[in-house]
């Protein structure tokens, strides 16, 4: 008889890595990094010379993309630091729901619904600007 083999799929994955490497020293403001797990917008950068025990250092302040909160890292320039793969949506504004949904534009004319108007000043004044007749671009970055 044969063996019977107890396969368990609990989790999907492509394979397809969510960050690529790139040399410390490559990395520029205003770019993408991991820092301490998190992919981080650079807001600071400073490098160091090379002293009398190794490579010239890579200061880096960055600030998380999802939460706001700020990172640093230092790391020698010669190394390799992981860069997250970091897309960026831009959608017109075209309707705001009676139940509190945006209707959204992409640039091909495919529309979205399905993102609740934020809460607390940014949804406020969101909805202020459009009721005012100002043309809204909403930017997402995933």
């Amino acid at each position: 008889m044969a063996d019977i083999e107890d396969t368990h799929f609990e989790t999907g994955d492509s394979g397809a890595s969510v960050t690529y490497p790139m040399q410390c020293s490559a990395l520029r403001k205003n770019g993408f990094v991991m820092l301490k797990s998190r992919p981080c917008k650079i807001v600071e950068m400073s490098t160091s010379k090379t002293g009398k025990h190794g490579h010239a250092k890579v200061h880096l302040v960055g600030i998380d993309i999802f939460n706001s909160k700020k990172y640093e890292d230092i790391c020698p320039s010669t190394h390799n630091m992981d860069v997250p793969f970091v897309k960026r949506e831009d959608y017109q504004l075209t309707d705001i729901s009676d139940d509190g949904y945006l209707c959204l534009m992409a640039d091909n004319g495919d529309l979205r619904e399905d993102l609740k108007v934020p809460d607390g000043e940014l949804g406020a004044q969101l909805r202020a600007d459009f009721e005012a007749g100002k043309e809204l671009l909403v930017s997402f970055t995933c």
